[in-house]
């Protein structure tokens, strides 16, 4: 996998992440394809999950806190989104029968929102 290059004149706190990203890349590329990815994507309004399967390129089960269920119960980017968002995508997880996943944090720190959304998906029923 190349590694991604930034621009000298880019946000540093982008950069870092950029390269966490890629080092965490680097690791889930050499695990069992056959075990789906459960990647977190964090803004400053919403968070994103879905789960990937990298062999065939495609998303199997998404979840955001854009849908009318979370934007109706309050704050779509708090602790609380983040928990109510991993029990769903666990739930549609295993709707699918799919219990074994590897959790892909995207390069952001195991912290706060991210690591609300892991332990909610964990006590919904996902492995990882």
């Amino acid at each position: 996998m190349p590694i991604k290059t930034v621009r000298r004149n880019s946000n540093p706190r982008q950069a870092i992440r950029t390269n966490r990203k890629t080092r965490i890349s680097r690791k889930l590329g050499k695990r069992d394809m056959s075990v789906p990815r459960l990647v977190i994507y964090r803004s400053n309004r919403y968070i994103y999950g879905q789960l990937v399967d990298d062999q065939k390129g495609v998303t199997l089960v998404q979840a955001h806190t854009q849908e009318k269920d979370f934007s109706a119960n309050g704050s779509t980017k708090d602790m609380e989104a983040a928990k109510k968002l991993g029990s769903t995508i666990a739930e549609r997880a295993k709707a699918k029968n799919l219990t074994k996943v590897v959790f892909d944090r995207n390069g952001y720190h195991y912290h706060g929102r991210v690591k609300a959304f892991a332990d909610a998906a964990r006590e919904a029923g996902l492995e990882f």
